[in-house]
């Protein structure tokens, strides 16, 4: 499934190495993977709950 997405490189990932993620959006899920392992696991999380950490995340 993860090989159909299209992911997106976090704005705040840098190219020096370092904690980097990707993110992919599905039909009924948004997907979340370590940008230096893709091949790796990725964490599943519903719309309203990535939009919930989305919006805490920003307040911080």
């Amino acid at each position: 499934m993860s090989s159909e997405l299209e992911w997106f490189k976090s704005s705040y990932s840098s190219n020096e190495g370092g904690q980097c993620v990707e993110v992919a959006e599905a039909t009924s899920a948004v997907l979340v993977r370590d940008s230096k392992d893709k091949s790796g696991p990725h964490l599943t999380f519903s719309p309203a709950a990535w939009e919930a950490f989305v919006e805490f995340a920003q307040s911080v």
